[in-house]
């Protein structure tokens, strides 16, 4: 059993948490403060996951994964660089802009990517990033499309990659699903695929969709 920290309660790490917590890890919940309201699935995430503040998050799982809004992680996780030191950090954000409509407008770091950012400003920590090219719901149930999704994997370290691939198993991804495209750097290429989600959300609605690799 691992102890995974989850930074951010709300419908992503809500999701995240119920299914790794029912694959026997445990779980800590992110809030950025003791007193902030959690969703509904939050609460009924199951008796494997407890709630701690961000920075008791960080300091205490063995392994970190950031859902929180991708356009203030950064200044958000820099700050907490004691706390991730010598850890795995799975991003799953996505850094944006909104546009008039609330939807993802411009990327925040053109030309770079979130996950390159965070791995500068956190040196002692291998940053992976996954699972940000799809809807929240396809993260744990990749098999509710009918046609099977790819799960992207970018990071530094193998040895992390790896760990991360286990996890991804323990959320039911196959593994001739999981594409690593290789160091952090790759992860401009996965971040640049948000800008066609508004696209495919204003035409279809919020219906589960992923950005995969047909072969």
């Amino acid at each position: 059993m691992t102890s995974i920290g989850i930074l951010g309660a709300g419908r992503v790490g809500a999701n995240l948490a119920g299914k790794l917590s029912a694959a026997g890890h445990h779980v800590i919940l992110g809030r950025r403060s003791p007193t902030e309201e959690t969703t509904a699935a939050a609460e009924g995430t199951g008796p494997r996951v407890s709630f701690a503040d961000q920075r008791t998050t960080a300091r205490t799982a063995d392994i970190v994964i950031n859902a929180t809004p991708g356009d203030s992680a950064l200044d958000r996780l820099a700050s907490l660089r004691t706390e991730l030191a010598g850890k795995i950090l799975i991003d799953v954000s996505n850094a944006t802009r909104d546009a008039g409509d609330g939807l993802p407008g411009d990327l925040c770091f053109p030309g770079s990517s979130l996950a390159e950012k965070l791995q500068a400003a956190l040196p002692d920590t291998q940053v992976v990033k996954t699972l940000n090219t799809m809807l929240f719901m396809v993260m744990t149930a990749p098999e509710v499309l009918a046609t099977p999704p790819t799960v992207y994997v970018s990071g530094n370290d193998e040895h992390a990659k790896r760990t991360v691939t286990g996890l991804l198993g323990d959320l039911g991804w196959q593994p001739e699903r999981i594409e690593d495209l290789g160091d952090i750097t790759t992860a401009r290429a996965t971040e640049a695929m948000i800008l066609v989600v508004p696209h495919i959300l204003r035409r279809h609605g919020f219906k589960p969709f992923a950005v995969s690799l047909a072969r």
